[in-house]
């Protein structure tokens, strides 16, 4: 039987051949390893007010294991809060994320941008924002602008929160990085 060869993701590869070189020099960095990298994507999902439901917690599980490709882990509350009724480490999740790396990653990346944040209503383009790190953060509402899901998986509505994790020196670096693979960021004035 023969082995079955896999190719590398598209933006993968692109990385590699093209936006490595183009940033380098668009950016005036001396070395290759300063330009800045994608690390990881973190999918992150709080179950908020339903904790104690069975069936949102299964639903919101399965959303994300179709949408990233991979088993999510679940989260415990990390402090305790009286006014919640939550204890640090104890009882229902308050929360599932996935860690994706490598080939995923790149696939995940590619899905989104370019089938997925296209369907969202009235889109103008993602904010702008960038952490002190230079990571990103983008918060969706509503999960149902992934294709992989059926309506029937939709109508339980949850939000998404999407890390892009960068390594580099500077904000503006990771914003050049994440234009690069093509992420739709809003315009100066408020509207794309």
């Amino acid at each position: 039987m023969a082995k079955a060869t896999t190719s590398a993701p598209r933006l993968k590869a692109l990385y590699n051949d093209t936006i490595v070189k183009e940033l380098q020099a668009e950016l005036n960095l001396g070395n290759v390893h300063q330009v800045p990298k994608l690390e990881k994507i973190v999918v992150s999902v709080g179950t908020g007010k339903s904790k104690d439901d069975k069936r949102h917690l299964e639903t919101v599980r399965n959303t994300v294991t179709k949408i990233t490709g991979q088993a999510p882990v679940e989260r415990l509350a990390k402090k305790s809060v009286a006014g919640f009724k939550i204890r640090a480490n104890m009882g229902a999740p308050v929360g599932v994320n996935v860690t994706l790396r490598g080939a995923r990653m790149y696939e995940f990346l590619d899905r989104l941008v370019n089938v997925s944040l296209p369907r969202v209503r009235d889109f103008h383009g993602v904010g702008t924002k960038f952490d002190k790190g230079g990571n990103y953060n983008l918060g969706l509402t509503d999960q149902s602008i992934f294709p992989e899901l059926t309506f029937e998986e939709t109508q339980v509505i949850h939000g998404l929160q999407i890390t892009f994790a960068i390594r580099n020196e500077d904000a503006a670096h990771s914003r050049a990085l994440l234009e690069k693979f093509g992420v739709p960021f809003e315009k100066e004035g408020g509207r794309r």
